[in-house]
């Protein structure tokens, strides 16, 4: 059973280059008007050094295909360029080269959350990255950014049932022993890859776990277009799109047809295990929040046949 933050969906403004140096978010700002954060109470200049160093490391380490943007090929550094984060994060060239060089200038949380998102940061990433700013993390609770220990454990408790939290954009969050069992590993996947609709389209033992492949895929890249509409712009949702459609040519053609379907809170979905053999399951959505955000998914046995191969995999 394993759990993953994976970086929250939060909205972004564009920050055109030309106005970044004249924005007051980009000023550079007098001691005086600093937060009284434990970041700023050492030594700011040790610690913008930090996070410069920090951001390029992270930035280095990333090749283009990750985040869905072509290959130019050989490169006279590794990882993105700078002028590649900024457009990945919606924001201006100089003022991320800016933040990467050390200048003494404020940064938003909001601003940071988008460049955590351009670099695939991982929960502790994030975190570092905010710490080292000196900003408060704004964590919008609409998509539920940390699954606690509270739901967690209703995942287990739900076990011999699969069970699974996913947000809108079908990152796996969390899930059961079962869920694994049916499904196939997720732990030893880095956390941008616990994501469905990857899975359906590049890892094909993944894919040979459903009765109806072309159907599951379908419904969710028509799902998927969906949810975009309310995420356009969003960096975490346009490196995903970019991402698949590289790698996948099945999803491309997919999405090409521009069909639309609205999430549902259940619905009947087909297995193939290969111990087991196959099993026909009811799926029930429930949401944790307010909104359409993040949803634990558990599936229950359709049929006495299908309960039998439950128990006989929950054995194994």
């Amino acid at each position: 059973m394993s759990t993953v933050n994976i970086p929250v969906d939060t909205a972004s403004r564009p920050l055109p280059d030309a106005l970044a140096p004249h924005t007051d978010a980009l000023a550079p700002s007098a001691p005086n008007e600093r937060s009284a954060s434990p970041a700023h109470t050492a030594s700011p200049e040790l610690r913008r050094q930090e996070l410069a160093a920090f951001l390029r490391s992270r930035r280095e380490r990333i090749t283009p295909e990750q985040v869905g943007l072509p290959s130019t090929g050989r490169r006279r550094t590794p990882g993105l360029r700078r002028e590649e984060v900024a457009q990945l994060a919606s924001v201006g060239v100089t003022w991320y080269t800016w933040l990467e060089q050390g200048r003494d200038i404020q940064v938003s949380g909001q601003v940071l959350a988008a460049v955590s998102r351009a670099l695939l940061l991982d929960p502790n990433e994030r975190t570092h990255l905010y710490t080292l700013a000196g900003a408060a993390d704004p964590m919008p609770s609409k998509d539920c950014p940390i699954v606690t220990p509270v739901v967690q454990r209703v995942l287990d408790q739900l076990s011999p049932l699969p069970a699974c939290v996913l947000n809108a954009r079908y990152d796996v969050l969390a899930y059961n022993d079962m869920y694994v069992k049916l499904l196939g590993e997720l732990d030893d996947l880095p956390f941008e890859q616990r994501n469905l609709i990857w899975l359906l389209f590049t890892d094909p033992e993944y894919r040979a776990r459903y009765l109806d492949p072309e159907a599951a895929s379908r419904t969710v890249v028509a799902r998927l277009r969906t949810g975009l509409a309310e995420h356009v712009g969003d960096p975490a949702w346009k490196a995903l799109l970019n991402r698949l459609r590289q790698a996948s040519p099945e999803f491309e053609e997919a999405w090409a047809r521009y069909d639309v379907a609205a999430q549902v809170a259940g619905g009947i979905k087909g297995f193939v295990h290969p111990v087991v053999g196959s099993l026909r399951m009811n799926y029930t959505s429930m949401w944790l929040g307010p909104r359409q955000g993040a949803r634990v998914t558990v599936y229950t046995p359709i049929d006495e046949d299908s309960e039998a191969r439950l128990q006989q995999l929950a054995r194994l």
